[in-house]
């Protein structure tokens, strides 16, 4: 079965050739979108054998994602998986993640920090533990009528099938939490595998935070 990995990237080019040599033992094919990066990021996951999209201006993590899942969609992929630029997931936990997939276990598979096996390799930053993460699972629970583990993990893979029944609209931040409602929504078999995290910076802001509130709230109003 091909596995591609899909890597959205703005401004990575401090860690984008760490992470596709990473990946690269664990997929058949790394696909990188730049989305619309100011630094080498392009140029350097070129140079590293990736097949590289390219967004003229920054659309935001879910807009990436969904240009790399159509390529992979279009290109042969079997199972597709999510995987961030920036260093903080381990490649290695590629294979846990595709094995249930491959087994027929599931049709969805999302990363959890916090089922037993995963974890946190560094300091979770106080905002994303206390605030950020409780007010996720909340906003999971009350708008989207799901409970997870993690509320908020990029690291997913799905097959094929199941990435061409999810359509997700959110460019920015809640494309988590949208990809995970419309996985149920489609009554696809969802499981969670363990994985481990690297903190590399403070991580994301309380702001942030709360404008993935909004904005879940408000694709709620919409749909």
């Amino acid at each position: 079965m091909k596995v591609f990995c899909i890597i959205p990237a703005y401004n990575e080019e401090k860690t984008i050739i760490k992470v596709i040599g990473e990946v690269k033992p664990y997929v058949d094919e790394v696909v990188v979108v730049d989305d619309g990066s100011l630094d080498q990021t392009y140029n350097l996951a070129k140079m590293q054998g990736a097949a590289v999209l390219r967004h003229i201006i920054n659309r935001g993590q879910g807009a990436a994602l969904k240009t790399g899942t159509e390529y992979g969609l279009n290109n042969g992929a079997d199972i597709i998986v999510h995987f961030d630029a920036d260093g903080q997931f381990l490649a290695g936990d590629i294979s846990n993640m595709v094995k249930p997939l491959k087994t027929g276990d599931a049709e969805a598979v999302f990363g959890s920090r916090f089922l037993k096996g995963g974890g946190v390799n560094s300091p979770m930053p106080f905002f994303k533990k206390n605030i950020i993460m409780p007010l996720a699972k909340l906003a999971n629970k009350i708008f989207l009528g799901i409970e997870m583990t993690d509320p908020q993990s990029g690291f997913r893979a799905m097959s094929a099938c199941a990435a061409g029944k999810i359509s997700w609209q959110q460019d920015r931040m809640a494309h988590c939490s949208e990809i995970l409602f419309e996985a149920a929504r489609a009554g696809l078999k969802i499981k969670e595998v363990p994985i481990t995290i690297i903190y590399n910076h403070f991580g994301q802001r309380f702001s942030g935070g709360l404008k993935i509130l909004k904005d879940l709230f408000l694709a709620r109003l919409i749909n």
